[in-house]
């Protein structure tokens, strides 16, 4: 067992191999919070709450002034019954009330996982990978039932958690707010960190000292969204990526989210992350429940690196599901940067030729192959084929692609609508929109409804249909679009403000439904890149492609920020041409390389117009990749040097045997007088000698990682270097 109770005092301690949670029932029902950190055999209440009486502190029973909600470290805290901080949830009444009171029912612990209706989550495999705490909340007045689910991967060090509404009742309630998780932290001795950012400019990393106050990243988009990430950690001051005290929140949700925290005038702290209500009401009816979002909890003392390993491993191991979840992910070549809209059957069969030359496996035909679509003014929704570009059919263009010995993939973007499209003129009201109000275009598009259930039986009917005309292997799923005009014909007036959440509920619908009929297509989700890379589309799609932009300095902090979270073979990754498309940048093609070779490598150019040394440059780093396929995509992954710190980056990758490394360091501009860089590696075994492939010279594991290695200074801008060490046996 790795939960604990004390059924005395109602004392419930998560125990994992390394970490400690523990909450309890206190006076009056209450559940509080107690202690998240390092792992404790027992808990014996050392940390004890002190009750001070505070002025402006409501007191729910009167005759002891000592005890506030306002100062009570709370797991799901109500707003009305005297806490002012920021509330968990909060509901309204038929009589306009908004006042509730949760008190303990009861509680129940089992071996196990349970899965989220309609909703992505982590799972387990066996039930002895996972207990969970369910503690059940009741508001007798109301009939409210509110369920809070801990779940704990003992040998993970992780803690999830969510969040059930029920509606016992007799009359309709209306959720206005119903956040996924809670945490009261005793002081207020934090850094925060977040990722934020823009299109082309993904999962920048911010770090700052949290103030009094409320400091809050979200998205109000429709979607997770390029601009903040639902990722939340706070962090000790001297913690770096090799040591220090980590909490770390991720939402597994793709849709719009709040990340708060809040230190009140007595320096505690409050994390509080889950649906943004902001726009956000759910009519709950009696007998009815509400569902949310999960939450991915972790906590490390060992720094920011073992953060995210904690995160890489859960998330490849038991997020990600289906035929690719432990199958090497094949070499891409997508001929979006090499045509764009113009291209014909011959032009695609000419590089896709090319590519099997160089050894790629997979070519996908990107926009522009279906409807009349030969810009972004039309057609999306109209998901028949192109016959003046494909006049043989896409069967034909496949069987091409195909007969040369490589894999074919297609790309869509089902959840969007062309005005000028014959799905639009058939359908007018399948889009999102408000009656009355002019359309809000976003690059030429509109959102298709996916609250209302026959949209969603169209798309899944048109998917299917295309997906079974030829041997697809591979599907890019694009959404370039975020809501706004946000309502439903289909939804009475008390529900408009379900619109959001019903999209997102009717999107993972339909992908369940459409990877379930397909397991052996790749999928990967896209939004104009990293726009929607979050953990709930992995639970449909192993991959995301990471951002638009193809730069390879670009993609150092990109792809460096993006792993805080997410392992790498959950990164799409791709080599393009230059002068670059996205920023304008010439890097040579060697260091474009190595970039992209840290996640899942591909290609993004027209092959046909490299030179012959460059076609020959580009088959040795394909081959290279496959040597390192493995070591890639399901190793371990080290930050070493930050590009955010500087002008260089570096990172490597380790076997989980620890037998094989590979390390890449890139320097962004040549500097004068620079001094000689020194790179000491992470994660190897002290006890082992290694050899580098390239030179046969021989280092301990303990000498790579405390002295480290030095390389020649180039006078270039934009130069890499690229390290393979195996043990010596």
């Amino acid at each position: 067992m790795s939960i604990y109770i004390d059924e005395e005092h109602l004392i419930f301690h998560l125990k994992s191999k390394k970490t400690s949670y523990v909450v309890q029932v206190t006076k009056g029902g209450y559940l509080t919070h107690l202690y998240w950190g390092k792992g404790i055999q027992t808990y014996r209440g050392s940390n004890q709450i002190i009750y001070i009486d505070r002025v402006f502190s409501p007191n729910p029973d009167s005759s002891d002034r000592t005890f506030s909600l306002d100062t009570l470290p709370q797991e799901y805290p109500a707003y009305g019954n005297g806490d002012f901080r920021v509330p968990s949830y909060q509901i309204q009444q038929e009589n306009g009330s908004t006042i509730t009171d949760l008190r303990y029912k009861e509680h129940r612990t089992y071996r196990g996982k349970p899965k989220l209706e309609g909703l992505p989550s982590t799972y387990v495999e066996t039930d002895n990978e996972a207990e969970t705490l369910e503690v059940v909340m009741e508001d007798k007045l109301l009939g409210l039932i509110v369920t809070l689910t801990y779940s704990l991967y003992e040998e993970r060090d992780v803690i999830t958690r969510s969040v059930q509404f029920e509606n016992q009742g007799t009359q309709n309630m209306k959720l206005l707010r119903a956040l996924s998780a809670s945490v009261d932290f005793r002081d207020d001795e934090y850094e925060l960190m977040t990722l934020y950012g823009a299109a082309q400019n993904e999962k920048n990393i911010e770090r700052r000292k949290i103030v009094s106050g409320i400091q809050m990243v979200d998205s109000c988009r429709g979607a997770s969204s390029p601009q903040q990430a639902p990722f939340m950690a706070l962090v000790k001051k001297d913690t770096n990526e090799d040591h220090g005290e980590v909490y770390a929140f991720n939402l597994v949700y793709s849709g719009n989210f709040t990340a708060q925290v809040q230190v009140d005038p007595y320096r505690t702290t409050r994390v509080s992350i889950g649906i943004n209500p902001f726009d956000f009401s759910w009519l709950l009816e009696p007998g009815e429940t509400f569902q949310t979002p999960e939450v991915v909890m972790v906590y490390t003392a060992s720094g920011l690196g073992d953060m995210s390993r904690i995160y890489h491993e859960l998330y490849s191991q038991r997020l990600v599901r289906g035929t690719y979840r432990d199958t090497l992910r094949p070499i891409l070549i997508n001929n979006w940067e090499a045509t764009y809209f113009d291209f014909t059957a011959d032009q695609i069969e000419e590089i896709a030729t090319e590519a099997k030359e160089v050894g790629i496996e997979l070519f996908v035909l990107d926009d522009g192959w279906f409807g009349e679509r030969n810009d972004s003014k039309s057609s999306l929704g109209d998901w028949v084929v192109n016959s003046q570009k494909l006049p043989q059919g896409l069967l034909d263009l496949a069987n091409r692609v195909c007969n040369l010995g490589m894999a074919f993939g297609i790309w869509f973007e089902p959840e969007m609508v062309s005005m000028n499209s014959d799905l639009y003129r058939s359908h007018p009201d399948w889009c999102l929109h408000v009656p009355d109000r002019p359309h809000t275009l976003g690059r030429n598009q509109l959102v298709l409804d996916l609250s209302r259930q026959e949209v969603c039986d169209y798309l899944i009917q048109a998917l299917t249909d295309i997906l079974s005309s030829a041997p697809i292997t591979y599907v890019k799923w694009d959404m370039n679009r975020h809501m706004t005009d946000i309502g439903s014909s289909a939804l009475e007036p008390e529900r408009q403000r379900e619109t959001a959440h019903r999209y997102m509920l009717g999107l993972y619908q339909i992908m369940e439904e459409i990877t379930a009929a397909f397991p052996n297509v790749l999928f990967e989700s896209c939004s104009s890149g990293g726009g929607r890379f979050d953990a709930g589309m992995l639970y449909y799609m192993p991959q995301t492609w990471t951002s638009d932009n193809t730069d390879a300095i670009s993609r150092l902090k990109i792809q460096y920020g993006t792993s805080l979270v997410y392992p790498p073979i959950t990164m799409g990754a791709h080599v393009s041409s230059v002068p670059n498309h996205q920023v304008g940048r010439i890097t040579p093609l060697d260091t474009r390389g190595y970039v992209a070779m840290a996640g899942n490598f591909g290609y993004e150019l027209d092959l046909t117009k490299l030179t012959e040394h460059e076609k020959e440059s580009v088959k040795q780093q394909i081959a290279l990749y496959k040597e390192i396929r493995s070591l890639i995509q399901f190793g371990r992954f080290h930050r070493i040097v930050s590009p955010f710190d500087g002008n260089e980056a570096a990172w490597s990758f380790v076997s989980k045997d620890q037998t094989e490394f590979a390390l890449s360091y890139f320097t962004v501009l040549s500097q004068p007088a620079a001094p000689v860089q020194t790179v000491k590696c992470k994660g190897l075994n002290p006890e082992f000698i290694y050899e580098n492939i390239e030179t046969g010279e021989l280092f301990g594991g303990d000498e790579l990682m405390n002295v480290g290695l030095t390389f020649p200074r180039k006078k270039q801008d934009f130069t890499s270097r690229f390290w393979r060490f195996k043990k010596q046996e």
